[in-house]
C-alpha cells in the first residue's frame, strides 16, 4: 500500500504539478486544479481515521508524502496540512456528534479549512491572544481578529482558538477551541502578501459578533491551549518534512547545474570548492531525513515526541535554508533569475525556520526536555 500511494503521488506530481509550478508560483495563483487533484488522492483525509472516511496514514508515511511534494512545490503541502491540523483537533478532542458531522466532509475535501491560532499581537506566545468567545445561551459569540491564517480565503471552516475567560490565572486556563464555519460575522479582511510560499493564501480573519452553536466547542472550555500545543507535534513533523523536501530539491538543482556549467574548461562539479558544498548539502539532507523518520516513528507509537519533533523541525528547516543558499551560490547569477527553481527555493526556505514555532523556540524546547529526561 505504501509503495502504491507514493507511486500515485509521484505520477501526479510529474503530470499535473511540475509543468505548471513556475507559472502559478510567479503569478501567486491559487492552484484550483491541483487542490482537486489532492482531494482525489485523499490527501485531505490523509491522517483522518478510516472510520470517518480518511486514509488513516501513520506519520512515518505522511511525512514522506509531504517531503516528496515539497521537492516539487512546497506551497501545496500547506494547503492540506493546515486542513489536517484542524481535522486532528476535531478527531482527538471533539465529541462524537461533531466528528460524525464534519470529519467525513473534511476527509473528502468537500469542506476545507485550517487552524486559526495567530493574532496580530500573539504568535509564539499563544496565551496572549485576545479573540473573545462569550457564552450566550446555546451559542457562543466571537469577536476579534486572527492573522497569517493559511487557507483563509479559500477555506470555509476553521478551528479557532479563543479566550473564554480573560481573567483566568494562569492565562492558558481561560481558552477554548471552536470549529467555525464562515457565515455572518466571520469575514476575510485582507490577503497578506508574502516573500515566498506563493499559491496558498494567507489571510486576516475578522470575527464581529459571530455566533456559532455551543455544540461546535471542541472538547471543553479551559483546554484550548493544551489542544493547540498538543496538535503542534504533527505540525512540526510536517514542517520538518517540508524542510527535507526543499533541502533535497536544492541539492538536486545544484548537482544538475554543476554538471552542466563549465568554467576553465571543465564542469564546475570537478572543482573542489563546489564539491565541498555538494558534500555538505547531501549530508544535511540525509541527516534531516533520519531525524524526521525517528520523530515520526515515535509519534506513531503514541509516545511523547516534542523534543524529537523539535530536533527534526529545527535541523531540517535549517538544512533547507542552508542548501537553498548554497544552491543559489553554485548557480551564480542564474540562481538569482526567476527562470530557475532555486530562486523559489531561496524564498520559500526562510518561512520554514519561522512557522510552527521559530527555530529559537525549538532549541529551548529541546533543552528543557533534555534536562527533564536526564534529571540528577
Amino acid at each position: 500500500m505504501e509503495i502504491q500511494i507514493l507511486d500515485a503521488i509521484d505520477r501526479w506530481l510529474e503530470r499535473e504539478v511540475e509543468p505548471h509550478v513556475m507559472k502559478l508560483e510567479h503569478e501567486d495563483v491559487w492552484p484550483a486544479a491541483m487542490v482537486e487533484g489532492m482531494a482525489k488522492l485523499g490527501l485531505f483525509g490523509a491522517t483522518i481515521s478510516p472510520q470517518y472516511g480518511g486514509l488513516g496514514l501513520p506519520a512515518a508515511l505522511y511525512t514522506r508524502i509531504v517531503a516528496r511534494i515539497s521537492e516539487v512545490w512546497m506551497s501545496l503541502t500547506g494547503i492540506f496540512n493546515s486542513h489536517l491540523m484542524m481535522s486532528l483537533l476535531v478527531e482527538r478532542y471533539g465529541g462524537e456528534a461533531l466528528k460524525r458531522k464534519y470529519l467525513p466532509q473534511f476527509a473528502s475535501g468537500e469542506i476545507r479549512g485550517g487552524l486559526a491560532l495567530t493574532e496580530p499581537n500573539a504568535g509564539t506566545d499563544l496565551q496572549a491572544i485576545r479573540l473573545r468567545a462569550r457564552r450566550d445561551g446555546n451559542e457562543y459569540v466571537l469577536n476579534g481578529t486572527k492573522t497569517w491564517i493559511s487557507n483563509g480565503i479559500h477555506g470555509s471552516c476553521f478551528a479557532v482558538l479563543a479566550k473564554t475567560d480573560p481573567e483566568a490565572e494562569p492565562r492558558h486556563k481561560g481558552m477554548a477551541m471552536f470549529l467555525c464555519e464562515k457565515g455572518p460575522g466571520f469575514s476575510v479582511s485582507r490577503k497578506l502578501e508574502k516573500l515566498g510560499y506563493k499559491g496558498i493564501d494567507s489571510a486576516e480573519l475578522v470575527f464581529e459578533d459571530y455566533r456559532l452553536p455551543a455544540a461546535n466547542l471542541i472538547g471543553e472550555e479551559g483546554r484550548g491551549f493544551h489542544q493547540a500545543v498538543g496538535g503542534l507535534e504533527l505540525g512540526r513533523l510536517n514542517v520538518a518534512a517540508r524542510g527535507v523536501g526543499v533541502a533535497a530539491a536544492a541539492l538536486a538543482e545544484a548537482v544538475k547545474y554543476s554538471q552542466q556549467r563549465q568554467t576553465f574548461g571543465k564542469p564546475i562539479c570537478e572543482h573542489q570548492a563546489i564539491q565541498l558544498k555538494l558534500g555538505e548539502m547531501a549530508t544535511r539532507v540525509e541527516a534531516a531525513r533520519l531525524l524526521l523518520r525517528n520523530a515520526a516513528e515515535i509519534y506513531d507509537r503514541g509516545e511523547r515526541c516534542d523534543m524529537e519533533a523539535g530536533m527534526a523541525k529545527y535541523f531540517a528547516t535549517e538544512a533547507a535554508f542552508d542548501n537553498a543558499h548554497e544552491a543559489m551560490r553554485i548557480h551564480g547569477g542564474y540562481g538569482y533569475s526567476k527562470e530557475f527553481a532555486v530562486e523559489r527555493l531561496y524564498r520559500d526556505a526562510p518561512l520554514l525556520c519561522i512557522g510552527e514555532g521559530t527555530n529559537e523556540m525549538q532549541r529551548i524546547i529541546i533543552a528543557r526536555q533534555l534536562i527533564q529526561r536526564n534529571k540528577i
